[in-house]
């Protein structure tokens, strides 16, 4: 009996397998890697969950993350760390365990804020401290330029809490369709929300009626408005630092003593003035700069306080002068015989503050009348010396904020128009100084 033939196999099904198998692109050399879906690189979002890790134990060993027994998967060594990004290739669900840590800090956020505002008396420094750092923290992480790119990506990944603690507009049951020609319209409208969440918190907490703010407050709050690019609450907060009365707590109530916003103590570090500035003028805030100036520079209390740092040791030199010459004319008439020594010890003391005098007078009007550092901005003629010295910290200021609005060319400057530049020249033709005064521009005589 012959032996049946063998039944070929059905094209249909050799179809689908060869189509799988091109779509796989397997190769029998050894030195080929498969070409699929989980070998792509993906260095901008391990690189943000790398971040998302740095983030982490910033806040562990800061103490002020919530200390939460890690899970293996969420967990890196140290080691692992150290590795490089081409090693490294979390699995999907690691990767939403990391970015779902951004929902971990915002809460906290929240936690450290409500525990400052639902404090019944007064909150420790500490407490504000730590509610301004964790503020610093995520804002730090957010306005990173390599973590902002994934942003949209967290957004998604987060549950309803989160959205809400980010006041986001969708809601636990639905979530806003993607619109593949809006990408980044859509990133950026989420960092801004982000961002303002953030900016508002901070302010939350300084302004609270029972907090008393103190320098190293009012630094760590300018620090984190200037790493969120929000100037807009620095004047008032520096107003508030000068004039926000001093809470007391007496008997279980508080009671709030009024401050004398003129006294030394009130007045702000250089240092921090100039941090607030900067950011101002970054972001193209006018309004916000100018009243930074005046809340800081222009106040009674950074005058005196400057005549105190600065105005001390001259003064003091200037008063214990006539003592040292009388010792050092007494001294000189001990040491000759060809007149009396009464006469010639007043002849030496007459000569010796006449030098004094003389050359210190010199050196002052040397000090107060020296223009190299002025670009735009001069004085007006008839300002005391006196008061060129004490305010040219304010006049530095105004001077480097209509540099960077004006035209960065030299001849080009003097041509500005508009109702910000009008408004500006106003402002400082009433402090006593001129915006480009003609005598003194290039090509001028």
């Amino acid at each position: 009996m012959p032996r049946p033939a063998p039944v070929p196999r059905a094209r249909t099904v050799c179809q689908i397998c060869d189509s799988v198998v091109g779509r796989r692109s397997y190769s029998t050399n050894p030195t080929l890697k498969p070409h699929n879906a989980a070998a792509r690189p993906r260095t901008q979002i391990q690189r943000s969950i790398l971040k998302t890790n740095a983030v982490q134990k910033r806040l562990l060993v800061s103490g002020i993350f919530p200390t939460e027994k890690p899970s293996a998967s969420s967990t890196y060594t140290r080691s692992t760390l150290a590795e490089d990004d081409n090693k490294i290739k979390p699995t999907p669900k690691k990767a939403r365990e990391e970015l779902s840590s951004v929902t971990n800090m915002m809460t906290y956020i929240e936690r450290s804020k409500s525990k400052v505002l639902t404090n019944r008396g007064i909150p420790s420094e500490a407490d504000v401290d730590t509610a301004l750092q964790a503020c610093w923290v995520v804002a730090d992480y957010i306005m990173d330029d390599t973590v902002q790119p994934q942003i949209t990506h967290m957004v998604n990944e987060l549950d309803s809490t989160a959205s809400e603690l980010l006041s986001l507009d969708r809601t636990s049951n639905s979530r806003p369709s993607k619109s593949p020609e809006t990408p980044s319209i859509s990133m950026t409208a989420q960092v801004k929300q982000i961002t303002d969440k953030i900016s508002h918190n901070a302010y939350a907490v300084i302004s609270h009626p029972p907090v008393f703010i103190t320098p190293k407050l009012l630094e760590k709050y300018v620090k984190v408005q200037a790493r969120l690019g929000k100037p807009e609450t620095l004047p008032r907060v520096f107003q508030m630092y000068a004039s926000k009365p001093m809470p007391r707590e007496s008997k279980g109530s508080i009671n709030y003593v009024k401050q004398n916003p003129n006294k030394v103590a009130n007045a702000i570090d250089p240092a921090v003035i100039e941090k607030a500035l900067d950011t101002a003028i970054e972001n193209k805030n006018l309004d916000a700069a100018v009243a930074i100036i005046e809340n800081s520079y222009a106040t009674k209390a950074f005058v005196r306080n400057k005549l105190l740092r600065k105005g001390l040791v001259p003064g003091g030199t200037l008063a214990a002068t006539p003592v040292a010459a009388y010792l050092l004319a007494t001294s000189f008439s001990n040491i000759q015989n060809t007149m009396d020594a009464t006469f010639a010890t007043n002849i030496a003391f007459a000569g010796i503050l006449a030098y004094v005098g003389f050359t210190g007078s010199l050196g002052m009007v040397a000090l107060t009348t020296a223009n190299d550092q002025m670009n735009r901005v001069t004085w007006a003629q008839g300002v005391p010396l006196r008061s060129r010295w004490i305010r040219e910290e304010e006049r530095a200021a105004l001077d480097k904020i209509a540099c960077a609005w004006g035209f960065q060319e030299k001849w080009r400057q003097g041509e500005e128009e508009g109702p910000d530049w009008d408004a500006l020249r106003e402002y400082i033709s009433t402090k006593g100084m001129v915006l480009d005064r003609t005598e003194l521009m290039e090509g001028m005589e």
